[in-house]
């Protein structure tokens, strides 16, 4: 039989989440179709995943439907119960109709009700399946209710308890590796995050039509600086046809967030704050456009807390970018910013390595493990509290057209660079052939 006839295997992709943020899994979905699998992808859908997926002729996306609204009457922890077994059902009948896969990949947390589903599922059909560990489930839940809730101590049982079955295990750093091995007896393979391709240093031709864009969307920073025709923004000109950056523009700084527990946005706004006392007192630190991108439950307080803040040399906006736009303006920026403490202590952030990907620096909230990513003085730096991240800003971003320190920064992560594709086609593939 020639190879053009043999049927291509199947893999299951699980994200009880929406896969269009869920970048992991995407990169895990195409790396799997780029190996000539059939990904069968299950999950909700609320934003738009990569263009590289929606084009793969073998990816194939299969959307949950969603929970209902339970009546507002019912006590809260029933409602989760509901919940759960809502999801449980529409999972397990999402995966039986499909046909069956040679492998059930599934991404954690979350936990409950993925883990016992497909536990379940695949005992039934005698196939194996993969956990991708992203971080602790229930660490995250006891963000919001506390170590010693109920509904914590059935989360933390029933994800080490399935979490134990699986076939095979990846996770996302050393630290966690060793957590998993030492204290649930399981053996997982790391696998770290790296950048997509299309996190790229910007040019600066598209560096222009992003910031007309943002400028043009978010009229604030044209009437706080002083572009006003498609030849300028506060950053860019055109002169002779050929794009520059001003000598006088601002420092363009970003942070990514999911707009959650694990992120505590005022700290950034405490440090811009002594930013702002000291812009006004010194003619050596530049003015800033601080832009905040993303979705999430924790947003509008933040908004709230940005219109009681009376900057003159700074302006904060909030856009929701395209998928497409987001690297440009990682690319774009001097420097970001990165204020993830993860629940377990165990994981890394990705909005780290996306920056990366586009040589940008960080300066990122210190917590364990993370010097696995940032290596403090050659890519980036760490910081404690809103003090220090100020004195970083202060630091790096003085004398905006000699901005040395970020330079070397930007010069090591270049040097450095991993890609996504050679690194799971070394640690991953074989698990799934």
């Amino acid at each position: 039989m020639s190879s053009e006839n043999i049927p291509k295997k199947r893999i299951c992709v699980v994200v009880l989440g929406d896969f269009g943020r869920s970048p992991r899994m995407q990169f895990h979905a195409l790396s799997l179709a780029d190996n000539n699998f059939i990904v069968d992808v299950v999950c909700y859908r609320d934003s738009i995943p990569y263009e590289q997926v929606m084009n793969n002729s073998n990816i194939h996306q299969h959307i949950l439907k969603e929970p209902p609204e339970f009546g507002q009457c019912i006590p809260q922890f029933f409602v989760y119960i509901l919940k759960v077994l809502w999801q449980f059902l529409v999972l397990l009948n999402m995966l039986i109709s499909l046909p069956k896969p040679s492998c059930v990949f599934i991404q954690n947390p979350p936990s409950i009700p993925t883990l016992p589903v497909v536990w379940l599922y695949c005992c039934f059909f005698e196939i194996k399946w993969i956990i991708d560990w992203h971080n602790y489930g229930h660490t995250i839940l006891r963000l919001k209710h506390g170590p010693n809730h109920i509904l914590v101590k059935i989360y933390l049982w029933a994800e080490f308890y399935f979490g134990r079955k699986a076939t095979y295990n990846f996770c996302v750093t050393e630290a966690m590796k060793n957590d998993l091995l030492q204290n649930w007896n399981i053996i997982a393979e790391v696998l770290y995050d790296r950048p997509a391709p299309m996190f790229q240093p910007t040019n600066l031709q598209d560096k222009h039509s992003l910031l007309l864009k943002l400028e043009n969307d978010y009229p604030i920073l044209k009437s706080w600086g002083i572009a006003t025709t498609n030849e300028q923004t506060n950053f860019t000109e055109i002169i002779d046809g050929t794009v520059n950056e001003k000598s006088n523009r601002p420092a363009l700084i970003v942070s990514s967030t999911s707009w959650t527990e694990d992120e505590d946005f005022g700290i950034l706004l405490e440090a811009l704050q002594e930013y702002e006392t000291a812009a006004v007192k010194s003619n050596s630190l530049p003015n800033i456009v601080c832009i905040v991108t993303g979705k999430g439950p924790l947003q509008f307080q933040f908004l709230s807390l940005i219109t009681k803040m009376n900057f003159q040399h700074i302006v904060i906006i909030t856009p929701w970018l395209a998928a497409e736009d987001y690297p440009k303006l990682l690319g774009s920026a001097d420097l970001g910013v990165c204020l993830h403490i993860s629940s377990s202590g165990l994981d890394l952030p990705m909005k780290i390595v996306d920056m990366f990907g586009c040589e940008l620096p960080v300066c990122a909230v210190s917590y364990k493990c993370l010097d696995e990513l940032v290596k403090v003085g050659e890519n980036g730096l760490m910081f404690k509290d809103a003090k220090e991240l100020a004195s970083q800003l202060q630091d790096l971003l003085k004398n905006p057209r000699n901005h040395s320190r970020l330079e070397t920064f930007r010069d090591n992560l270049r040097r450095r660079d991993q890609r996504w594709e050679s690194c799971w086609n070394t640690t991953a593939l074989k698990f799934f052939q």
